[in-house]
């Protein structure tokens, strides 16, 4: 019952961040938004999220998840109901990005209990099938909500999913234990390795920054925004044909999940640790999101299903990184890496915009922007699963005592 109810926040967190996605035309129609103007939107919810993370890495290990939580969700309520009766471009900027810093701990504050609490294998498991609700909640926000459009209107779908967010918040008092009294000085103690100059400055830490910002970054923004433009500009796809593709996108990832949750205690039991799964498996993302590029038009929902579900492999890089951290570090750990992987979605999803606008200014056709766009991308991509290849992982604590 606490994992659902962590899942179940999670998964209307992940509903509010991937929504954009399908409703993009309408904004685009309503509010005459240019690519880097929705890239802004979408991102706006990822830029107060990124914002939040180091405060909430600290009230996570001083304060306890339960009590974050529940505090932070009443601020995305608030930020819900804001959006909906929004009336300009700075509004809905504002509004989403107080939902963002309000649903901030929806992944982060299970994830510290779950290092608290179980065995790293579990744990990895955990993070999957919470990563798994929040791909459900990504297909909610597909064809579920292309349904719901006509008779709610995006701002009733807004004020529907604030009233979810009671729900959630009345299910975690109800069903979640009570944090255990911390003591403050408990967090503040430099030797165990609780700060974040502690976090920041571990090779186990840094080594995984440049892949947490551009590959899972990346894979988040592709996901919650440029994949519905591409299906709708590049593949001419309908408003509606474009939710019913994202909707197989992110069935395709919400399998994933499932498969790396079954998988990961047999698979870290034989050898195959998160480390070594990453540098196995993320080149085949790369040589798919090469071949959406040379394809261009022709790259479809099927394309970009396999692209989500071969990178979905680097979600397994932030259980691993706090797994080399002790327990009362956790929460800091989770909360720093996130925030890079959330500048990383903010920096991806403008950026990629920018550069499409920038781009078809000059002269280039739309097709051909996009696929400029995602070369940069891929580049920058690779060049930081090279870094996290070539610098040698220390081992557990090898930075930080105990």
């Amino acid at each position: 019952m606490v994992f659902l109810a962590f899942a179940f926040a999670y998964f209307l967190s992940a509903l509010l961040r991937a929504v954009t996605a399908t409703l993009a035309p309408e904004f685009s129609r309503e509010l005459s938004l240019g690519a880097g103007q929705l890239g802004l939107l979408a991102g706006a919810y990822f830029l107060g999220f990124a914002a939040l993370q180091l405060p909430l890495g600290q009230a996570l290990d001083q304060v306890g998840p339960r009590r974050v939580l529940m505090v932070l969700m009443a601020v995305a309520i608030a930020g819900c109901i804001g959006f909906a009766v929004a009336g300009s471009l700075v509004q809905l900027l504002l509004a989403r990005f107080v939902i963002g810093i309000g649903v901030s701990a929806c992944l982060m504050a299970p994830l510290t209990l779950f290092r608290h609490r179980f065995s790293m294998a579990t744990g990895l498991r955990a993070n999957s099938w919470m990563l798994m609700s929040g791909s459900l909640g990504m297909v909610a926000s597909t064809v579920p909500t292309r349904w719901l459009l006509p008779h709610l209107g995006w701002r009733g779908l807004f004020v529907g999913v604030a009233m979810l967010l009671v729900l959630a918040l009345g299910l975690i008092a109800l069903v979640v234990p009570r944090d255990p009294p911390r003591r403050s000085t408990q967090v503040r103690q430099g030797a165990n390795g609780s700060g974040y100059w502690q976090v920041i400055r571990s090779r186990a830490f840094a080594r995984m920054v440049p892949l947490g910002f551009f590959s899972y970054g990346g894979l988040v923004a592709m996901q919650s925004l440029w994949i519905g433009p591409w299906l709708t500009q590049v593949r001419g796809h309908s408003p509606e044909d474009a939710a019913a593709a994202l909707f197989f996108v992110n069935g395709g990832m919400l399998l994933a999940f499932l498969a790396w949750g079954l998988a990961m205690p047999r698979l870290n039991h034989a050898g195959w640790h998160a480390d070594r799964l990453i540098a196995v498996t993320w080149p085949l993302s790369a040589a798919i999101m090469g071949w959406i590029i040379w394809r261009g038009e022709a790259a479809g929902a099927l394309a970009w299903a396999l692209w989500c579900m071969a990178t979905s492999v680097v979600t397994l890089s932030q259980p691993m990184v706090a797994q080399h951290f002790p327990a009362s570090a956790a929460g800091r750990a989770l909360s720093a890496f996130n925030l890079v992987v959330f500048l990383g979605v903010f920096g991806v999803q403008w950026g990629v915009g920018l550069l499409i606008d920038g781009l078809r200014a000059t002269g280039w056709g739309q097709t051909a922007a996009f696929r400029a766009a995602l070369l940069l991308y891929l580049v920058a991509s690779a060049a930081s699963y090279g870094v996290a290849l070539i610098v040698r992982s220390p081992s557990r604590f090898g930075t930080v005592a105990q």
